[in-house]
């Protein structure tokens, strides 16, 4: 799904890729959507225990936002995870089966609310400044990331999304971070 889409992956492919038989993936996920809805399920709950990690590891707020940045830069790097699966699926949204649309929904509700909750916490701790209302600043530096993602896809690279996601993190950065 990552690397085309869900209009262009199939059955097969994952069996393939995971060395199964299509009945066997069949058996546990009957449709399609069904299939996608619970890749983006399981990717949304490694969101929330990873960002939960995050709160729990980095006291500071911007360094809580300069890691989660770094882990999708070490992803795409490395192209292990080039593509949040879920920002990879709100493209395709209008076309997508209601349940999948559900999913993407939920994901980006869950990484919104750590990112509110987060810039909150940064502002209180005179580590974050803000620019703009918590949930705008929010959305913006989901919005860029994401959209650095893309860019990094485009180009083939991976220093456009270090150049960009650093430039929004240095733009939220109260002097003492």
């Amino acid at each position: 799904m990552v690397e085309r889409g869900y209009s262009a992956f199939s059955y097969a492919d994952i069996a393939e890729a995971v060395q199964i038989r299509k009945p066997s993936i069949h058996h546990h996920f009957p449709t399609k959507a069904g299939l996608a809805a619970a890749v983006l399920r399981s990717h949304r709950e490694r969101l929330i225990e990873a960002t939960e990690q995050l709160d729990q590891q980095i006291a500071n707020p911007w360094k809580r936002l300069q890691a989660y940045v770094q882990h999708w830069e070490g992803c795409i790097r490395r192209q292990t995870v080039p593509f949040c699966v879920a920002a990879l699926m709100g493209a395709e949204l209008p076309s997508l089966p209601e349940e999948v649309q559900i999913e993407v929904h939920l994901h980006f509700s869950a990484l919104g609310k750590w990112m509110e909750q987060t810039l909150k916490a940064g502002v209180k701790a005179g580590v974050i400044k803000l620019q703009d209302s918590v949930a705008t600043e929010a959305q913006t530096l989901m919005a860029i990331v994401h959209g650095s993602m893309l860019s990094a896809r485009a180009t083939g690279g991976c220093d456009v999304f270090q150049i960009v996601t650093t430039g929004a993190l240095k733009r939220i950065a109260a002097a003492k971070h």
